[in-house]
This record gives structure tokens, C-alpha cells and sequence, in this order.
């Protein structure tokens, strides 16, 4: 049993560990590509790529997030189980699902690309991108299928490497492409096209490498075991699938319409003019490029603890999964705190370590104050979500998310509205949303028993390293800023500061335990450096 609850628990965190140094890759090269194509396009090119890429996340939610949540719970039962022939009959049945909503996906943006434009931002500027990016719902169907046969069977190395492929093919092509246009052209409307091209050719580059895995690990897998009927297959996979699904549609319907809602009480009631109200959205959306970096991160645990948990639960081990919710909401917070406090004391100086300057430099650090402390309130929001799913539990996460999203689109209609916030009020309105997603989320944990919520309580040590490191890092920065007299030199060696901090303090807190350190090479050794004992 031992060797068996740590070979569960290594595979979990290897997992993570994989998706997580593809999420760094992918967010590095996608910041090589996204910084400078602002200069290339323009803050207003900038908003429309961004406003292409809103009503491209809306079709991808839908298309996307409840059947590969699905095909991932159903294929880690089948396996535990030791029925190889069901998990071939989940990923037929899901593929043929997947193909169907990714022909209808990419038809609706194809031949509604100015009207889907128009009702986004009043505006049909971003019609082009919309339009070269339509094919990208249909491939990205047929990657999430594949994707979710190889993490149902906690085999993460496809999705990490087909990842990492999508983003090169966005840098040199997308990159390329919108250097030509606007060289030829200097329209930004046909640059923002040319620009997500490059995520359309990366989509049909990462189908290609998935399918030739599949074809190999298919043949690889045996036959026999309990099959089901396909109706029977068909059933299971939309009861778990279709409450997700409706979640994920409903919130980003809703955050479709807080976009709505914003961009009219800003050009209504505030009377910006369109220049202006485009070009602060794209600061905003830059903003919010930076916020999504460690959100990625998290998203990779949230992957890797869906399968783990259901075969522990499959093969009655709930020791093991509890093992398992708690590695991960360390983990969470391992992670998630550093880069909140980080974002909340470094706003402005990373920005213009980034190249923000001008008039919009205080909104942008306005901005990236509000969302650095998103990120702790999203991060428990997303793995409280997978644990519940993992659970059986798709309704609460869902109804949670929706009524988060329902207080952000009322909030933002106030907030916006105040001239002394504008568009920095939408990202409180974001804080706030998660904010109560997250208290809803503890309510339903702890009065349904959902899962032990003992495990909340890892976050504690973690969320005091990270406000410590915050506030050492802050005053670090205004030492070194007086002393070097330059502003971006100041900000590499305060966040040098903060990582040095960081470190001593998970040291000092013992945050890191035994068991996470018998998960490492040289496990042993590790251990006694950080003096985590064993219980």
C-alpha cells in the first residue's frame, strides 16, 4: 500500500510539474510575441486582437471545458479498473461529440465575424481577426479530445509538448504576418488578423503531433475489460459534462456582456471618445495578459488532480485522495502567493520593466495592483473546482461561477461609471468576483463535506510568506530604485529580493513537507536541509 500511495501521489506532482514547466515555456514565448506586437499594432490593433480573442474564448469554453473534464474523469475510472476497451470507446464517443461542436464553433465566428465584432465593442474594427481565427475552434476541438485521452491515463508529456508547438507557431508566424501587413497595409484592423494567424496554423500544427501520438499509444494499449454500450458511454459523459459546460458558457456569456456593459458605460456615461476607450481596453488587456500567467500555472494542478483523485476514489482509497487535495492546495498556494504579493508590490515597476510608459503608466500599475490580488482568490477558485468535479460534484462549481459572474457584470456597471476609475473598475469587479466565488466555494466545502476541508489550511503558511516577502520587496524596491537611479534595474533586483525572501521563509515556515520532498530526487537529503519531518 505504501509503494502504491506514493507512486499515486509522485504521478499527481510529476504531472504538474510537466504541464506546469510547459505553462512557463508557452507564457514566455507568448510574452516575446505579445510585448513587442503592441508596438507593432498599436494599442487600438492591440484591442481588437484582444477583442477577437474574448468571443474566441466564449466558443472555446463551450466547445472545450466540460468534455475534457469528462473524457479525463472517465478514462482514469476505466483505468484504475483495468478496462483498457472502455477507455478506447470514451475517446471514439468524445471525438465525434468534439468534431460536431468544432464545425459549428468555427462556421458562427466565420459568418458572423463583423456582427460578433459589432456586439462586443460597438464597433466592427475586429472583424478581421475574428475572422482568421475561426478555424482554430474546430482544431482546438480535436486537440482537446486528444488531450484528454492522454490525461485521463495522467500522461502529460503530448499535452506539454503539443503546448509548446502552438505557441512557436504563434510567434514566428503571427509575428511575421503582422509585420508584413502592416508594413504593406498599416491598417491595424488586417495586423491584429495577421497577427492570430499564427494561433490557427499552431492549432492545426498541435493536431497534427497529437493524432500521431494517439495513433501510437492506441496501438499500444491493450483490449479487454467491461465495456459499455455507446449509449450508455454517451450518457455518463454528458451528465458529467453538460453542468461544466453550462457553467463555463454562462460565465463567459457573462463576462461577454461585462465587456458590453463596460465599453458603453465608458463611451455613455464617462463620453470617451472610441480612440480613447480602445486604447485604455488594451491596457487593460495587457494587464490582464500578465494576470493570466500564474492563473496558467494553476490551471496545470487543477489537470493533474482531476485523474488522480478519481482512481483513488475508484479503488475506495479516499486516504490517498485526501493525500492527494492537500498536495495539491500546498502546491496552490506554494505558487499562487509569491506571484500575487509579487504583482500587488512591484504594479507599476513591472510594467516599465516591461516597456509601459506614458500617460496610461499609472493605469496600468492600477490596474495590475488589483488583479495580483485576483490571483489568490482565482487560484482557490480553480482547484477547489477540479476537487469538487473530481468528487462527482459538477453543480456546485458551476452555480458558483455564475452567480461570481452575475456580482461582477453589477459591479462593474457602478464602478465603471466613476471617472476616478474608468476601466481600472473592471478589475475590481474582477477581484470582487472571485472573491465571493471563493467564499461560496468554502461554504458548499465545508457544509456538504465535499472533501476534507482540513486541507484549506495549508494555504496559511504559504499566504504569510507571501505577505511578508510582498512587504520586504515593496521597500526593497524604493531603496534600490533612489540608489540606482533606474527604475527597471530596480525592479529585476527587488523581484532577485523577493525570490531570496521567498526561499527563506518556506524555509523557515517549513512549508515544504517530507512527503513532498520523497517525491524529488535525492529526496532524503533534501528533507534533512529543510528539516521537514516525517509524520
Amino acid at each position: 500500500m505504501k509503494e502504491r500511495k506514493s507512486t499515486g501521489t509522485a504521478s499527481f506532482l510529476q504531472g504538474a510539474a510537466m504541464l506546469s514547466a510547459a505553462t512557463i515555456i508557452v507564457k514566455i514565448i507568448g510574452a516575446i510575441y505579445k510585448i513587442p506586437l503592441l508596438g507593432v499594432i498599436g494599442e487600438d490593433g492591440y484591442g481588437y486582437f484582444n477583442t477577437a480573442y474574448d468571443i474566441y474564448s466564449v466558443l472555446l469554453m463551450i466547445s472545450t471545458t466540460g468534455l475534457p473534464v469528462a473524457m479525463s474523469r472517465m478514462i482514469s475510472e476505466a483505468q484504475a479498473l483495468n478496462q483498457p476497451s472502455q477507455i478506447q470507446k470514451i475517446f471514439s464517443v468524445s471525438l465525434k461529440v468534439f468534431l460536431c461542436i468544432g464545425i459549428v464553433g468555427s462556421l458562427g465566428m466565420l459568418l458572423f465575424c463583423r456582427q460578433l465584432s459589432v456586439l462586443q465593442t460597438t464597433f466592427d474594427t475586429s472583424w478581421a481577426a475574428i475572422a482568421v481565427l475561426a478555424p482554430s475552434v474546430f482544431f482546438i476541438c480535436i486537440i482537446s479530445a486528444f488531450r484528454g485521452f492522454f490525461q485521463g491515463q495522467s500522461n502529460m508529456a503530448p499535452t506539454s509538448i503539443s503546448q509548446v508547438f502552438e505557441a512557436l507557431c504563434k510567434l514566428f508566424i503571427g509575428m511575421a504576418c503582422a509585420l508584413l501587413v502592416m508594413k504593406v497595409t498599416g491598417d491595424p484592423t488586417l495586423g491584429a488578423g495577421g497577427a492570430i494567424l499564427g494561433v490557427t496554423v499552431g492549432c492545426v500544427v498541435s493536431a497534427l503531433y497529437l493524432w500521431r501520438c494517439y495513433r501510437k499509444a492506441s496501438c499500444d494499449l491493450p483490449s479487454g475489460g467491461a465495456v459499455k454500450s455507446t449509449r450508455a458511454t454517451v450518457r455518463q459523459l454528458l451528465l458529467i459534462a453538460v453542468p461544466i459546460t453550462l457553467g463555463a458558457a454562462g460565465l463567459q456569456i457573462i463576462n461577454m456582456v461585462d465587456t458590453m456593459v463596460y465599453m458603453r458605460r465608458l463611451t455613455g456615461v464617462l463620453h470617451f471618445t472610441q480612440e480613447y476607450t480602445e486604447d485604455i481596453k488594451g491596457v487593460y488587456n495587457f494587464c490582464q495578459t500578465i494576470f493570466n500567467l500564474p492563473c496558467a500555472i494553476i490551471t496545470t494542478i487543477t489537470i493533474s488532480i482531476i485523474p488522480a483523485i478519481t482512481r483513488h476514489l475508484a479503488l475506495n482509497n479516499a486516504p490517498e485522495a485526501r493525500r492527494a487535495e492537500t498536495s495539491a492546495m500546498r502546491l496552490t498556494g506554494l505558487i499562487a502567493m509569491p506571484c500575487a504579493f509579487g504583482l500587488m508590490s512591484l504594479a507599476e515597476p513591472i510594467m516599465i520593466l516591461l516597456g509601459r510608459s506614458g500617460q496610461y503608466l499609472d493605469l496600468y500599475g492600477t490596474i495590475m495592483l488589483y488583479l495580483g490580488a485576483t490571483v489568490i482568490f482565482n487560484s482557490i477558485v480553480l482547484v477547489s473546482n477540479a476537487m469538487m468535479q473530481a468528487h462527482g460534484d459538477v453543480t456546485t462549481p458551476v452555480i458558483n461561477l455564475i452567480i461570481g459572474g452575475v456580482v461582477k457584470v453589477i459591479a462593474n456597471f457602478f464602478l465603471v461609471a466613476n471617472p476616478d476609475l474608468h476601466i481600472a473598475g473592471a478589475a475590481i469587479g474582477t477581484l470582487i468576483c472571485y472573491a465571493v466565488i471563493t467564499v461560496l466555494n468554502g461554504i458548499a466545502i465545508v457544509r456538504r463535506r465535499i472533501f476534507d476541508p482540513g486541507c484549506l489550511k495549508t494555504l496559511f503558511k504559504p499566504l504569510l510568506a507571501g505577505l511578508l516577502m510582498g512587504a520586504v520587496t515593496y521597500m526593497a524596491y524604493g531603496f534600490l530604485a533612489s540608489a540606482l537611479g533606474s527604475a527597471k534595474l530596480a525592479c529585476l533586483a527587488a523581484m532577485a529580493v523577493a525570490v531570496v525572501v521567498y526561499a527563506i521563509l518556506v524555509y523557515a515556515l517549513r512549508i515544504i513537507t517530507y512527503d513532498d520532498c520523497m517525491l524529488l530526487p535525492g529526496g532524503e537529503k533534501l528533507a534533512k536541509i529543510l528539516h521537514a519531518e516525517k509524520k
